[in-house]
């Protein structure tokens, strides 16, 4: 879990930076890969900007071929997170109306970037992720996967495509 103790930075000046190494396994859907990077935390009017770039491997189903593999992600992250307690008095500040669903740092001053890595993470996973460049898929007729073997089945035309493929373009 990525927690950090931001107690001391609230207190510091507008415009002070922490860096932070991260190196922990961070929940992603269905798995809980390693996270490892670098964030710079800064001290803003309103919180503390996070800004930072995380690598990581998730698992990905290849969606010509359905076989799963590991997929490198990079995540280029920027967000704010809003205190919810004032440092200094202790009182319940609120979240500004600007950014009703902000990111927020807790009673205890814990800044927790899981929930943030999460979404970027889901944000940069390909929608159509290929196993390799030039996969193969599968058969349509037998379901074979052709990157393991080939198959013997005679190609399959969808019926709407056959009046073109008549038509001599060379006349």
């Amino acid at each position: 879990m990525v927690q950090i103790n931001v107690s001391q930075l609230l207190k510091s000046p507008l415009g002070t930076t922490r860096k932070y190494q991260i190196a922990e396994k961070v929940n992603i859907g269905e798995e809980t890969p390693h996270v490892q990077g670098e964030v710079t935390l800064l001290r803003t009017n309103r919180g503390i900007l996070v800004t930072g770039k995380l690598e990581t491997d998730v698992l990905v189903t290849c969606s010509r071929c359905l076989s799963e593999y590991r997929q490198s992600v990079v995540l280029e992250i920027e967000e704010e997170f809003f205190p919810t307690t004032d440092i200094l008095t202790g009182k319940t500040i609120s979240v500004p109306e600007d950014e009703p669903d902000g990111f927020v740092i807790d009673q205890n001053n814990i800044l927790d970037l899981n929930e943030a890595i999460r979404q970027y993470a889901l944000i940069v996973i390909p929608m159509k992720p290929l196993c390799r460049e030039n996969c193969a898929g599968l058969c349509a007729a037998c379901g074979m996967n052709l990157n393991v073997n080939k198959c013997n089945c005679p190609p399959v035309i969808d019926p709407q495509f056959e009046k073109i493929r008549s038509i001599n373009i060379y006349q």
